[in-house]
Formats: C-alpha cells, sequence, structure tokens
C-alpha cells in the first residue's frame, strides 16, 4: 500500500525543471525501477534509504514487489530531476552510484553500487537518460568496445574506454608492440612484437600475453581474417613474406611469399583477400585467403603505404586507398580494373606550419573509413592534421589539427569518434566524426602509432 506522499516530495516536484519531458515513463517503470528495488552483495537495497531520503521514492510495504502505477508516476518526477537528458554523465543519478575511478563522483551516502560503465544496469540507466523507449529499446551486442593504443618506442599497449575515454588497462610486457589487431570472437588480441619477433596472443579478460608464436622474420603490422581462424602478419625482411598463424592451435602454419618486405597487411571487408603492401617493392599484393595464394600483385611508382578499402553496395571490394610513399596524398585503384584511377593531393591548409624533418619517407601516414562508407579519413604528417574525404566522390571536408606526426587512424563501430595516434605528442587525439573537432587528447605512451578499436566479449 502506497503511503501519502511526503511534503519534500511536493516541493520537489513543483519546483523541478521539466526534464521529464524529453525522458520515457514506460522504460522507467519497467526498466529503471527494478533497479532500485535489487539487492547487492555488501550493499543496502535503494528503496531501503530512499524511502525516507531525498531523493524519495514512493513508498513500498513489506509484501509489495513493484510500485502501482501512482507511485511509479511520483518516482518518474521526482527522478527525473537528478537527470540531465542525453548526457549520462552529466547526470547527479548515475555518477552518485559510480565508483571514482570509472568517472563518478567522489561520494554517494548509499555507496557506490557499479564499478565500471559497463555494468549492464547502469549502462540501463544511461539508456533511461538518453532518451530510450520500450519501443526502440534493442539487445545491446555483447561486449566492450575498446581503444588500443600501441607504443612503438615502448614496452606496452594503453586499453581506452571509448565512452569516457580513460584509460581502462594495459597490456605489458611488449617491448616495441607494432601491429594489433582483435579477434573476431573478441576473446584474444594479437600484436606483433618486434623485439621478440614474434605474434604475441594476448587474453581479452586478463590483458596477460598467453603464448608468442615465432615468426619467419621481423614483423610489421598484422591483420585476422573474417571468421577468426587465421592471422595475417606482414614480416618486414626481406625476401618477403606474409606468415599465416592457426588461431585453435596458435600456430605459424604457412608463408606467402611476396615481392620484397613487407610494411602493412589488411583482410578486405568481405574477407576474400589478405592485401599486403612492400615500399621498396613499390609492390600491393594480393591473396586469396581461401587458398591463401597470390591472385594478383601490383606494381606502382612509390613505395605502399597504409591501405583502406571502399565497398560496392553488395561488400564486395570497389577500390583500394593507398599512400604512396614520399607523396602527401593517396591513389585510388579500381579493385576489378587493377588500375589507378585516380589521385589525391592532400591540400597545404593556409596557416599551417610544414613538417618535413624525420618523416621516414611518408608525409601521409594512415586511413580509415568509417563503417557506413561515406567518409574517409586521412593522416597528414605535414600539417600535423587529420583531413576527412566524403565518398565516393573524394571531396574535402575539413581539415582537424591534432599535433606532431599523426600516424594511425581507427574508427569506432557507432562511427561517431575517429582516434588518431599522435606519435610526437604521446597522445591518443579523438575527434568527432561530425562535427569534425577534437573533443579529447589521452595520454598515452612513448611514440603511439598503430591504433585500433575492437569489441571484447569477456564472459
Amino acid at each position: 500500500m502506497l503511503k501519502s506522499i511526503s511534503l519534500a516530495l511536493v516541493l520537489f516536484i513543483a519546483a523541478g525543471p521539466a526534464s521529464a519531458q524529453n525522458l520515457d515513463f514506460e522504460f522507467f517503470k519497467e526498466r529503471v525501477q527494478p533497479i532500485f528495488l535489487k539487492k547487492r552483495t555488501g550493499h543496502a537495497r535503494c528503496i531501503s534509504c530512499h524511502d525516507h531520503r531525498i531523493p524519495p521514492l514512493a513508498h513500498l510495504e513489506s509484501n509489495d514487489s513493484r510500485w502501482s502505477d501512482e507511485g511509479s508516476r511520483q518516482n518518474f518526477e521526482m527522478w527525473s530531476q537528478f537527470v540531465v537528458p542525453g548526457q549520462p554523465l552529466k547526470s547527479k543519478m548515475l555518477l552518485h552510484t559510480l565508483a571514482k575511478y570509472a568517472g563518478g563522483d567522489n561520494y554517494h551516502a548509499g555507496g557506490k553500487h557499479f564499478q565500471s560503465q559497463d555494468d549492464p544496469e547502469w549502462q540501463t540507466l544511461a539508456a533511461w537518460v538518453n532518451g530510450e523507449t520500450l519501443a526502440s529499446s534493442k539487445p545491446k551486442p555483447a561486449g566492450l568496445v575498446r581503444v588500443f593504443q600501441t607504443n612503438a618506442a615502448g614496452d606496452n599497449i594503453h586499453v581506452i574506454d571509448p565512452i569516457t575515454n580513460g584509460v581502462v588497462g594495459m597490456i605489458e610486457d611488449i617491448e616495441v608492440p607494432h601491429g594489433i589487431t582483435i579477434a573476431r570472437d573478441g576473446k584474444m588480441i594479437y600484436v606483433t612484437n618486434e623485439s621478440r619477433v614474434t605474434l604475441d596472443a594476448v587474453d581479452a579478460k586478463t590483458f596477460k600475453v598467453i603464448k608468442r608464436v615465432p615468426l619467419s622474420g621481423r614483423p610489421n603490422n598484422v591483420a585476422v581474417n573474417n571468421d577468426g581462424s587465421k592471422v595475417y602478419v606482414a614480416i618486414a625482411e626481406d625476401p618477403g613474406y606474409v606468415d599465416v598463424i592457426d588461431t585453435k592451435s596458435l600456430t605459424n602454419v604457412k608463408s606467402v611469399a611476396v615481392n620484397g618486405r613487407l610494411h602493412n597487411v589488411y583482410v578486405t571487408p568481405d574477407g576474400k583477400y589478405a592485401v599486403a603492401g612492400a615500399i621498396p617493392a613499390k609492390t600491393i599484393s594480393v591473396i586469396a585467403t581461401d587458398t591463401d595464394t597470390i591472385a594478383w600483385t601490383l606494381t606502382l611508382d612509390a613505395g605502399i603505404r597504409p591501405m583502406a578499402f571502399p565497398t560496392n553496395p553488395d561488400g564486395s571490394t570497389k577500390e583500394i586507398v593507398v599512400q604512396l610513399s614520399d607523396f602527401h596524398g593517396f591513389a585510388v585503384v579500381d579493385f576489378a580494373t587493377r588500375k589507378v584511377v585516380r589521385r589525391i593531393e592532400l591540400p597545404d591548409p593556409p596557416g599551417h606550419h610544414k613538417e618535413e624533418q624525420t618523416l621516414q619517407g611518408s608525409p601521409a601516414h594512415g586511413l580509415a573509413i568509417t563503417p557506413d562508407g561515406k567518409t574517409l579519413w586521412s593522416t597528414s604528417k605535414w600539417y600535423h592534421s587529420v583531413m576527412a574525404y566524403s565518398l565516393p566522390d573524394y571531396k574535402l571536408l575539413g581539415v582537424v589539427d591534432i599535433g606532431e606526426h599523426p600516424d594511425w587512424i581507427a574508427i569506432t563501430p557507432d562511427g561517431k569518434s575517429v582516434y588518431v595516434a599522435a606519435a610526437g605528442e604521446d597522445e591518443t587525439v579523438v575527434v568527432d566524426n561530425d562535427t569534425r573537432k577534437v573533443v579529447a587528447r589521452i595520454p598515452v605512451g612513448a611514440v603511439p602509432k598503430r591504433v585500433a578499436v575492437g569489441v571484447l566479449r569477456v564472459d
């Protein structure tokens, strides 16, 4: 049975802002209220304190398991005053209960109920604040999105939470880590280890190296195939190989001979090909992933640097966008005809200092395409910036200052955030894809270069 509403509650409802108009009552009633009643080990239930504390919850008799519609409405109107619609990390209701090290505020008299923003119940509260409704609510994919920043002159890798842009973990004991990729099932992270000439398999739950797989030579970049059964490693030594690692046995099962030592290797979005690029030989080698044999090669007029892969509507590979040695821009190769169809030279932004020292023959080094396929991002070491181009027409959209030596780019699965390794700043810089503004600068390790995004599954 519901007690009459307290004077404090009346005053709060009367005086509070009309924030509830942007929040969904039914979602609150069915998804948020059960959190107030849940018993957590070592904690009193929310209702035990907020039965008589501000912000109050409508009273429940001991034999009641849920609030009536009247009590639910009172709770909704009250607790809506303690959130900022659309901004979970500015909402007292969410910050008070969240551990300080996870982004919460200093103190909550009822204790810290959530140790991470990834806690499913905290995520439910955030969904309500963000305006989610029961109709729009969909099951969230299992897993945690994480950004991984390798530190090329260090012995560690920083793990970043893209919700808070805070460092939430470290992968240690890999001296001179180079390339990094995340298994499709989210349970393993693969890192090329230059100092040991190995591919290091890292457990996604503990961030500990569980095995080091010997390679045929010093490695550079790395990619995993679409079914997660194989990892391809670019070998940066002559005569040139792509090593193929079986992920079940974690053994090196094949070395595919290519023309010259390699810089990078990628798997095309449709999973049909592994594409490797050689700098001295100026050659792109395309490997069929079903047989791990060379399908075709293409030699250009300059060394092959980073690549990206626009797709056709059916998901097949349309083009290879490739950055070249000593060229401030990129070329576009038609995948079907195997011909260069255009070259785009990055602009010289007015008022920008041009950096030409210690570029290692690579004035533009780093490419990424948003998941919707509409925007291509390229780094410019000359002008310490990243530049956005529309696809498929390759029109310049904007230039964003990053800092010295931007080296690599990764984009979150929702396409909202662009992560850029600023090697000369020892930072990972976050750019909003829509506004093309820097929104965060994250201190990381020594000379950060390769950066990757993946979804971890640690349950």
